[in-house]
C-alpha cells in the first residue's frame, strides 16, 4: 500500500467483513474512487484481504478492521459506512470525527442522515443506491475484477468444487458434493477442492469420497491472489452462498451456486452472465448450525443439469 502523504484528504470507508462482502463492494469503491480523485483512500477491512486490493483498484491502504469497529483512524475528509444495518458502525465511524459521514440512516443514531435501509435489496444494489442518495454515480455492474495473473497450476481449466461455507446452514452435504466431483472426473476433467485452513479436513473428506487423487485437494495451499488466480483459469466452479461464489463471479468464470437460507435476488450473480443460481425457494436462518431445509431440497441431479446448461465451458 502507498505510504501516507498528509498533504491529501482522506477517503475513509468501512468494510469489516469477508470476502463475499468485499466483492459485493467492488463497484461502490471503484464509485468512491472516481468520485474522490484527489484523496488518499483507506479500506477498514479485514487484513487477509488486502492481496486482493490491487485487483480492485483505486485503494491506497488497508486498515485492518473486523467487525463493526472500532475503527483506530482520526479525522478522515470522508467516512462511508458500507459495512450493515446495525448502530455500531455509524458509532464507530464518528468516533473518527470525519468531515463527512455516508451512511443509512438508523433510529437508535440521532442525526444520522442518509436514505433508510431496504432488507430487500441485493447487496450491490445496496452500497451502489446509497452512494446515489449523495450525489455519486456507482454501477453495480462494475464488479469483475483486474488480471489476477497465470494460473497457479500447471494447464488450466479446471473444474473447482468448493464445498465449505462460513455457516452450516450454507453448506451442501458433503457427500453430494462428493458424488458431482466423482461425476465430471469420471468425464475426465480435472477436479480440484479449494478451501480456507479450517476447511482442509472437509475438502480431504470429500475427495476421498469422491475417490479423488490427494494433489487434488488445494484448501488451505492457495493465498487470496492465487485462488482468484486459480479461479480465472478455471472452466467452472461449483460451490455454495459462499465467498468462492462471489469470486468466480468477479473474475467471469461459469458457475453453479447453491443457495439455502438466503435468496439470489439479494446475493446472487447477475443474471445476464454464465452463471446459474439454485435455489428452492425457503428462506431460513442464514448463521444456523446445520443446512437449511431449502438447501437440502438440491439435489445432485439438479446440481448436474446446471452443469451441462453451462455451454462453452467444456463441461458435458
Amino acid at each position: 500500500m502507498a505510504l501516507e502523504d498528509p498533504r491529501r484528504p482522506v477517503l475513509l470507508a468501512l468494510r469489516g467483513l469477508g470476502l463475499g462482502d468485499l466483492l459485493a463492494s467492488v463497484p461502490a469503491l471503484r464509485a468512491l474512487r472516481r468520485a474522490h480523485p484527489e484523496h488518499r483512500f483507506v479500506l477498514a477491512a479485514p487484513a487477509y484481504l488486502g492481496g486482493l486490493l490491487p485487483l480492485v483498484g483505486g485503494v491506497d491502504e488497508l486498515l485492518d478492521v473486523s467487525g463493526p469497529g472500532p475503527v483506530p483512524y482520526e479525522s478522515p475528509d470522508v467516512a462511508v459506512n458500507l459495512h450493515g444495518s446495525g448502530p455500531e458502525s455509524i458509532q464507530a465511524l464518528r468516533r473518527t470525527r470525519p468531515g463527512r459521514l455516508l451512511t443509512h440512516a438508523h433510529h437508535l443514531v440521532p442525526g444520522s442522515d442518509g436514505p433508510p435501509w431496504e432488507p430487500e435489496t441485493h447487496e450491490r444494489r445496496r452500497w451502489c443506491s446509497l452512494l446515489e442518495w449523495y450525489g455519486i454515480a456507482a454501477d453495480p455492474e462494475d464488479l469483475v475484477l483486474g488480471d489476477p495473473g497465470p494460473n497457479p497450476l500447471a494447464g488450466g481449466g479446471e473444474v473447482i468444487i468448493h464445498p465449505g461455507a462460513a455457516f452450516r446452514a450454507r453448506q451442501w452435504p458433503p457427500d453430494r458434493f462428493a458424488r458431482v466431483a466423482a461425476d465430471l472426473a469420471g468425464q475426465g476433467h480435472r477436479v480440484v477442492l479449494t478451501g480456507s485452513v479450517t476447511e482442509i479436513a472437509l475438502a480431504r473428506h470429500v475427495a476421498q469420497l469422491a475417490g479423488l487423487p490427494e494433489e487434488s485437494v488445494l484448501a488451505g495451499r492457495t493465498n487470496l491472489p492465487e485462488l482468484a488466480a486459480l479461479t480465472a483459469h478455471a472452466a467452472l466452479v461449483v460451490c455454495g452462498d459462499t465467498g468462492m461464489s462471489h469470486l468466480a463471479v468477479a473474475v467471469d468464470t461459469p458457475s453453479v451456486i447453491l443457495y439455502g437460507p438466503v435468496p439470489p435476488a439479494l446475493w446472487g450473480p447477475p443474471p445476464d452472465r454464465p452463471h446459474i443460481a439454485l435455489w428452492a425457494g425457503r428462506r431460513g436462518d442464514p448463521h444456523g448450525d446445520r443446512p437449511s431445509e431449502g438447501l437440502l431440497e438440491i439435489g445432485v441431479p439438479e446440481v448436474l443439469d446446471a452443469v451441462r446448461k453451462l455451454r462453452g465451458v467444456g463441461v458435458r
